[in-house]
């Protein structure tokens, strides 16, 4: 293995820590290494928080190694006062002289600045370290911000016999009716917890009343957004229990409530486009990634449209027999696993988005 490879990987592995903690920043991992011995590391804990540099300088026990010393950061230090200073001034008064970057940062603030600064102040840059892994722990990031819309995350579960969910009962309670096993629906909360925002049709809203939180797992709640047409959804749901900010989408032609702190309405025409006008609504609240749960008809109309970049699709162990068909997805699968006696498959959709 190379050696600005070996220590580039370690980078990845410390900024994968901070997922789901970090938005609107990116994760980021650094080392600091001495004579082949790694002397600090550190990577990026929430925004606003000091950044992987900083944790990994300070981290060093003797300042005095510094000089002589190599930082590794998985993602291109900063250049431009924010929330914090400057990363890469601080690289430059701890005097170190060398830098190895696993990729340039895609945000304009920064776009190679940082690079420069190193460079006019001597430092030796290295750039381009595993840059393809580099971007892809940071897929979220690069396309928000090369593509101006959030990373979208298709997730759906359906019966052995390829139904996601049963005829429409009767009955007044509304429940959701459950496919996959306990360890499943704790890797959904999981997965919650590390995206920005979760979205949901108007029939998921109004038969199995979600709460789209991650109470099965620890991690903060994404925020809810949920297609209303008509604003047909019961006023009692719980998505409108002002606990969790969400945001409804609903129609031109409809009058639109007053907003408030934790109750957004946004309005689109959905007889054009839905799907990139969802997304330019995500972006505009500058939600880097979203969870689309459902049902069909939403997934089926992002799938329609090309507007996906990963899907991850559960197949549960009994029939169904009838009901709402799964929808049809054709894209590069990329992971099979089980999950006691569920089926976990995920695909991506290879467009051209320059991750």
């Amino acid at each position: 293995m190379k050696i600005h490879e070996k220590y580039i990987k370690r980078c990845l592995q410390l900024a994968e820590i901070g997922l789901g903690r970090t938005f609107p920043n990116p994760m980021v991992g650094a080392v600091v290494v001495h004579k082949g011995r790694i002397i600090g590391e550190g990577w990026h804990r929430k925004a606003g928080e000091a950044h992987a540099e900083v944790h990994a300088i300070n981290s060093v026990k003797d300042k005095s190694l510094l000089g002589k010393s190599t930082i590794y950061v998985s993602l291109e230090p900063c250049s431009h006062y924010g929330k914090t200073p400057p990363c890469s001034d601080l690289i430059i008064a701890s005097g170190i002289r060398k830098v190895v970057i696993g990729s340039v940062d895609p945000f304009a603030a920064v776009a190679g600045r940082g690079i420069k600064k190193l460079m006019d102040a001597g430092c030796m840059v290295s750039v381009g370290i595993l840059e393809k892994e580099c971007r892809e722990l940071n897929r979220r990031f690069f396309t928000f911000h090369q593509q101006q819309r959030p990373y979208i995350i298709l997730k759906w579960a359906e019966s052995r016999d390829g139904f996601i969910s049963p005829k429409p009962s009767e009955a007044s309670e509304r429940k959701p009716v459950w496919i996959t096993n306990q360890y499943s629906r704790q890797l959904v909360h999981k997965w919650r917890a590390e995206e920005q925002a979760i979205l949901v049709g108007t029939n998921t809203a109004v038969s199995d009343d979600p709460g789209l939180g991650t109470r099965s797992w620890h991690g903060p709640d994404p925020v809810r957004l949920v297609l209303d047409r008509q604003l047909r959804i019961p006023k009692e749901s719980q998505l409108f229990d002002r606990k969790i900010r969400t945001i409804v989408i609903t129609d031109l032609k409809n009058s639109v409530p007053g907003n408030e702190v934790n109750l957004v309405f946004e309005k689109i025409d959905f007889d054009k486009d839905p799907a990139t006008q969802v997304a330019g609504i995500l972006y505009k609240h500058e939600l880097q990634s979203v969870i689309i749960e459902g049902g069909r008809q939403t997934l089926q109309t992002f799938i329609d449209s090309g507007l996906w970049d990963e899907a991850r699709n559960f197949r549960g162990n009994e029939d169904m027999g009838a009901g709402t068909q799964a929808p049809k997805i054709s894209g590069r699968l990329v992971s099979e696993t089980r999950l006691g006696a569920d089926t976990l498959k995920i695909y991506r959709n290879d467009h051209d988005h320059n991750i």
